[in-house]
């Protein structure tokens, strides 16, 4: 385990990493930790993975679509519409879950959206089993280790994707979105409606809602790594910059110029490994 001071707006965090040999295929962890002298809000960035939060602390989300407030343990799905996160004392232990992993872990990937569903509409009563073993855990690495082993359970009790739904979510990350429902219909030996049907069923987004959001979070990193936004938009595959610029408001609600400097993507280097297609040119 490392860990390691990250600042995030105003607020500077510990941010707690599990050590390589304890990951999961399809799983990242990390547990952040810090307090500020205020609340802290902070837009989510959309991301290609279903995302858990099971809080220790004041952590609360707002869903901007209806207003609403939802304190505790969550689950977002992989493209939030409009949701920040909001807190003072903060002690959370943040899991993304691949939606190939998901589907099995969560069991309803179609219906999570990107709204903030509670933990324990998911988990049932399991959900305030897990969380009362990693609020007693002493350590980070207890928790990682507790968080593992319950989702290694609910992964194997669950359904897996189908193979052919697992082999296309693999093709668009690894083609950083850049490639046709069409394609992938053929590459998979279904038809097309059969692949949007079964893809949207199981991963909760269409495959070129996916593909899209796959293209934007390349997109947004390259644009908070300090590149320029018609460099970011000639490589990531976006007609012109304003293609750009809207798919950063549909998916972000900022131009690509807040997406740059969005604080929730500051954490990022140090909290996450890389995407698989991060250094493929």
């Amino acid at each position: 385990m490392s860990v390691a001071p990250v600042r995030i707006a105003e607020q500077v965090m510990d941010v707690a990493v599990p050590a390589r040999s304890g990951r999961l295929a399809g799983v990242s962890m990390a547990g952040f930790r810090g307090r500020a002298d205020r609340p802290i809000e902070l837009r989510m960035v959309p991301y290609p993975a279903f995302t858990m939060f099971i809080d220790f602390g004041d952590v609360w989300f707002v869903d901007e679509a209806d207003g609403a407030r939802r304190h505790g343990s969550g689950v977002v799905g992989p493209a939030p519409a409009r949701v920040r996160g909001c807190g003072q004392e903060v002690d959370v232990l943040q899991v993304r879950l691949s939606p190939v992993v998901a589907h099995a872990v969560l069991g309803a990937s179609a219906e999570l959206g990107g709204t903030v569903v509670a933990l324990e509409d998911l988990w049932g009563s399991d959900a305030a089993r897990i969380q009362e073993q990693l609020h007693a855990a002493e350590s980070w690495d207890e928790r990682f280790s507790i968080a593992k082993a319950a989702l290694i359970r609910r992964q194997e009790a669950g359904r897996a994707v189908d193979p052919e739904v697992a082999f296309a979510w693999a093709r668009i990350v690894l083609s950083r979105g850049r490639i046709r429902v069409e394609r992938l219909a053929a590459e998979v030996g279904w038809s097309y409606k059969r692949l949007w049907s079964r893809f949207r069923s199981q991963v909760g987004l269409t495959p070129k809602r996916a593909a899209q959001l796959v293209r934007f979070d390349y997109a947004a990193h390259r644009l908070a790594e300090g590149h320029s936004a018609a460099l970011v938009a000639a490589e990531s595959g976006y007609v012109d910059q304003s293609h750009l610029c809207r798919d950063a408001m549909a998916f972000a609600g900022v131009t690509p110029a807040g997406v740059a400097v969005a604080p929730w993507l500051a954490v990022d280097p140090v909290a996450w490994a890389a995407p698989e297609y991060a250094s493929r040119a």
